[in-house]
């Protein structure tokens, strides 16, 4: 047999991409001290830990359920007059996407810029069936896939824009767990019942931070950079609250989001709210959340049930149930449909929203963008939606996940090789 150097080289290099894609042990990320969260500048302290600058005089807006919110992102883009600017994971054939595709092209040929720029694999469908491509383009709409699959950028494949951002007119911008798609108003693809998940309507200052986080993936995908007056107008205060605007993005196995997650939860002092579609935490927020039981605060996780559209990464996240149940953590799975809220509300007063989950994939490889706001309003109308979706929830008690079948154990094991990819 012939010696192939060449054939040892790229087995070496395939067993070092799997080593470190799937086996390498997570970096562990600990808390030097809490933050004063009663300081009237720790949003300050905050942001610049997070690489971001604090934004003042906005206003948000809660926007439950897509009846909600995609009304109000379609109103915001007909009146749109000078920009619409979108950027998501999942931009999806069906009736929402019709709907999304016949405003734009209407702004369009109205003389408004606008581009679009979907995940080359979240959107992967709409690249290869190329009707909705062909249309909105036809009617000179902007469109640009987010690092496309191509065997000249492997490197790329695995970091993808898990962003949900709309910005119109560069004066108010909508951003939180939905992307277009009929799964978050009608039914899903298989018939079942429509997503749970929130929106943020942002207008004000921040919005322009919102535009310029869309600006720096266009230009990796356009190779334009924005900056004239229909992008980044003067924007007079909206409101009177105050928030950053987090770019994260992956950089040695951390992020922005998970400097700002690590944050919050290392300096809770009384209670700590999470809904996240994919609850599967590594050992570093497990430990914080675990650390912060034991010091008295009450934590309470809100995730998906059975509906999930994730099936091995729920196998995967309830592996994880046992430790914290059994540190004092309480644990609810939504039952009514899959749930895709993704909010951190800690002390009744921050909260953290935006596209990313409590997981690897949000905190470690995917861009994503959080919004940090001190802001009790928020979180008193967020506090109010949660009762309403505990009342669909089930709580899981220790006892009970101890009596898992041996079918979840088995899947769960299988999710445990695929965990720092999801």
């Amino acid at each position: 047999m012939t010696w192939n150097p060449l054939t040892d080289i790229l087995f070496i290099l395939l067993a070092y991409w799997l080593y470190r894609t799937f086996l390498e042990p997570y970096p562990r990320f600990v808390l030097e001290e809490p933050i004063d969260l009663d300081d009237p500048n720790a949003m300050e302290r905050i942001a610049a830990v997070a690489d971001a600058a604090v934004s003042r005089g906005n206003s948000i807006e809660v926007l439950r359920d897509g009846e909600a919110f995609y009304p109000a992102i379609l109103d915001a883009m007909r009146a749109a007059q000078r920009s619409i600017n979108i950027e998501v994971f999942t931009f999806r054939q069906g009736r929402i996407a019709n709907e999304f595709a016949e405003v734009l092209c209407e702004r369009a040929h109205a003389g408004v810029r606008v581009r679009l720029l979907p995940d080359g694999f979240g959107a992967a469908r709409m690249a290869i069936q190329r009707g909705l491509l062909n249309r909105l383009r036809k009617a000179g709409c902007e469109v640009r896939f987010y690092h496309p699959p191509s065997l000249l950028h492997l490197e790329l494949l695995n970091t993808r824009t898990h962003r949900e951002i709309f910005v119109i007119d560069g004066e108010v911008a909508f951003t939180g767990g939905a992307g277009v798609a009929d799964q978050w108003m009608t039914r899903t693809r298989r018939g079942g019942p429509r997503w749970r998940d929130t929106m943020f309507r942002i207008r004000g200052p921040a919005a322009a931070a919102l535009q310029g986080i869309f600006v720096e993936n266009w230009m990796a995908a356009s190779g334009t950079i924005l900056t004239g007056r229909r992008e980044f107008p003067e924007i007079p205060p909206a409101g009177s609250q105050s928030c950053a605007v987090i770019n994260s993005y992956a950089r040695s196995g951390a992020s922005d989001a998970r400097i700002v997650h690590h944050v919050l939860l290392g300096s809770a002092k009384r209670k700590i709210t999470i809904a996240s579609p994919y609850f599967l935490p590594d050992p570093s927020v497990c430990e914080q959340l675990e650390t912060a039981a034991a010091r008295g605060v009450e934590v309470m996780v809100v995730t998906t049930g059975k509906k999930t559209d994730h099936a091995l990464t729920r196998a995967g996240s309830r592996r994880l149930y046992g430790r914290l149940l059994a540190a004092g953590v309480r644990i609810y799975e939504y039952q009514r449909s899959m749930y895709h809220v993704k909010v951190l509300a800690v002390d009744d007063r921050w909260v953290v929203f935006g596209t990313a989950n409590f997981d690897n994939r949000s905190l470690a490889i995917d861009d994503q963008v959080c919004v940090v706001a001190d802001e009790s309003a928020i979180v008193v109308r967020l506090q109010e939606d949660l009762r309403r979706d505990l009342k669909h929830s089930r709580e899981i008690t220790l006892e009970e996940w101890k009596r898992r079948p041996l079918l979840e154990r088995v899947h769960a094991q299988l999710s445990r090789m695929l965990e720092r990819q999801q």
